[in-house]
């Protein structure tokens, strides 16, 4: 873990502690934490932990997202209790400040050419540097064939990856839960040549994760999100500034995909369901159902199979 170096530094690392100790997964607190520690410093703030900083650190990003918002500013919120406890002074911070909103915003499906030339720029992003280029382009394409969720492909290690059978090791992501997760031919294709080229490139590389950068080190679940949203910029896909097409979204495509691979096949797709949720690390097959947008192919395919249903005279009148 970075060390912290704001006036609340100390006060961080016990913190964190103590969420490890009672057995709280700490990865968003971490990192939320370590930015507010790097913007206290850049701020100078040698005062209390105010309102003001925790909402001034909660905004910081003009294009982020109002749950993005919430979350840095709840990470805060929560911090500042424990720290009254120590030191008085700290104000109590309004809890409804920046309120979380349940909307779920709509989803991008991305068709087969929007993912090629994603992939593309992913090829590209670094003239310089070609292995970044095939890092990156190998994060994206694994996300894409197996429906991992961002923090899973940069959590990685390289004993995670069987690159004999194919089969990934998802070890204690959300919900706590692990799982295997098979892979396709092609993909575990891409994979071997990844890791084959990230040796000869960085042989002396000690670091424990499959998916790492020049400076040797894991790749940072923000860091892939950033970089995978220019590329979708140059891609053609978002705008320059605002919302638009996400990482997360090759996860909603990865289900669609599934669901139009069955019907086609003539494959119950209802009773697929539960093996999908398992596949993707649910813990109810019903918040599978989050992901099945109604793309214009799934809807005809469904279309399809009622009328031949009909037409089978299994439904009376």
């Amino acid at each position: 873990m970075r060390t912290f170096q704001s006036v609340f530094a100390g006060r961080l690392v016990v913190y964190l502690e103590l969420r490890r100790s009672l057995g709280f997964r700490c990865h968003d607190p971490v990192f939320f934490l370590q930015s507010f520690d790097t913007f206290a410093c850049q701020r100078n703030h040698t005062g209390p932990l105010t309102q003001e900083l925790a909402l001034d650190f909660a905004m910081n990003n003009p294009h982020s997202s109002t749950n993005y918002r919430a979350r840095r500013y709840q990470v805060v919120r929560h911090f500042s209790e424990y720290l009254a406890a120590y030191e008085p002074t700290t104000p109590r911070l309004d809890p409804k400040a920046l309120p979380h909103s349940h909307a779920r915003p709509p989803r991008h499906i991305y068709t087969d050419d929007e993912l090629q030339r994603i992939l593309d720029e992913a090829r590209r992003v670094s003239p310089k540097n070609p292995v970044r280029g095939l890092t990156f382009h190998a994060m994206i394409g694994l996300a894409a064939s197996s429906g991992l969720r961002s923090g899973e492909v940069v959590r990685l290690g390289r004993g995670d990856v069987d690159l004999k059978t194919g089969i990934l090791l998802i070890g204690q992501s959300k919900f706590g839960k692990s799982r295997l997760v098979p892979l396709h031919s092609t993909t575990l294709g891409v994979l071997r040549n990844y890791a084959a080229v990230r040796d000869a490139s960085l042989p002396d590389c000690k670091d424990a994760a499959f998916f790492i950068h020049a400076g040797r080190r894991r790749y940072a679940q923000n860091t892939l999100q950033r970089v995978f949203a220019g590329l979708a910029f140059r891609a053609g896909l978002r705008g320059p500034k605002g919302r638009g097409p996400t990482f997360h979204d090759l996860r909603h495509r990865f289900a669609v995909k599934c669901l139009v691979t069955w019907y086609k096949a003539g494959i119950e797709v209802q009773g697929m369901l539960p093996a999908l949720a398992t596949y993707m690390g649910h813990v109810h097959y019903s918040d599978t159902a989050y992901y099945l947008k109604a793309t214009a192919e799934l809807l005809a395919l469904a279309a399809e199979r009622y009328q031949s249903w009909l037409e089978r005279g299994e439904v009376t009148s």
